[in-house]
């Protein structure tokens, strides 16, 4: 399945309201990690742009669409240029392997769109 506009606007509203669900559960543990999560992306020795960049390869590594869609936009959002953006891909696809390359193929289709947006 390749991604479209209209696919990535239902993967951020999904992800906003499934996200209040997951936090509605009220326990602590899942809290933490959500918090640690977003705490792990701040400025630290490394600026949030790295970091960002970073997360985007291990999600490619990993091959879950769903986090390259939204390390995407969080690079966008820190001030990734698409040409970091692509070197850090092809970190992803020589870590990861030829298996990477479909999810690399689904990135470059949300680039795209991020370009449409004006993100990127």
């Amino acid at each position: 399945m390749s991604i479209n506009t209209s696919s990535l606007q239902e993967f951020r509203k999904n992800r906003e309201m499934m996200n209040k669900k997951v936090m509605g559960l009220d326990h602590l543990g899942i809290k933490r990690f959500f918090n640690m999560d977003a705490n792990t992306y701040k400025d630290g020795a490394l600026p949030s742009k790295t970091k960002e960049l970073l997360g985007l390869v291990a999600s490619a590594v990993l091959r879950c669409n769903d986090c390259i869609d939204y390390h995407l936009e969080q690079c966008a959002k820190t001030g990734s240029s698409k040409e970091e953006i692509v070197d850090a891909l092809n970190v992803a696809l020589i870590v990861g392997g030829s298996i990477v390359i479909p999810h690399f193929r689904h990135a470059v289709a949300t680039i795209e769109i991020l370009e449409k947006e004006g993100m990127l």
